[in-house]
């Protein structure tokens, strides 16, 4: 069975779902943006949690558990700060995807949901980003039956419209 790939306009803390990602800090201590939406909604125990992670290098992945979350699980990813698009970025958010579903499919878990990494505070233009994301997870899942489904997370009308429209007929309708 293909996994189902779509986009969704909402808040990711709020969803029911195997395992959120996290646009996390080299830190894993919280931060801005999603990050730190992430941590005031899962509590403090996150905060504890990740402080024994001792941190996460960018393009790699950690998981938590998601505390006080409706999500099973977190997976911690720190993705690159855009340098101009001429320093390796792009196979850095690759390898965040990457590193995120392989978490994910050795402790199996199914039903994904991403934020748009780097897009914030880190500066990546999110119309680079999206189709490294999109293109990365549609490679993955393509030598896998073990996810069912990735959920692109859009906290913004922008970012929406475009990951709906880079999916195209994938996400419509489901």
């Amino acid at each position: 069975m293909a996994t189902l790939l779509r986009a969704m306009r909402a808040d990711i803390t709020t969803l029911a779902v195997d395992a959120i990602v996290n646009a996390a800090n080299s830190s894993l201590l919280g931060g801005g943006g999603v990050d730190g939406a992430i941590h005031a909604a899962a509590g403090p125990a996150l905060l504890r949690e990740c402080q024994r992670l001792g941190g996460c290098p960018p393009g790699q992945a950690r998981m938590t558990a998601a505390h006080r979350l409706k999500a099973k699980r977190i997976i911690h990813t720190v993705g690159p700060v855009w340098g101009g698009g001429a320093k390796g970025e792009a196979a850095v958010l690759a390898s965040c995807y990457q590193q995120s579903l392989q978490l994910a499919v050795t402790h199996g878990l199914k039903i994904i949901a991403f934020p748009s990494i780097s897009t914030g505070v880190y500066g990546y233009p999110l119309e680079l980003a999206a189709p490294v994301a999109i293109r990365t997870v549609r490679e993955f899942t393509a030598h896998t039956d073990e996810i069912d489904e990735v959920i692109f997370c859009c906290f913004s009308d922008e970012h929406f419209t475009l990951y709906s429209r880079l999916l195209g007929d994938e996400s419509i309708g489901r």
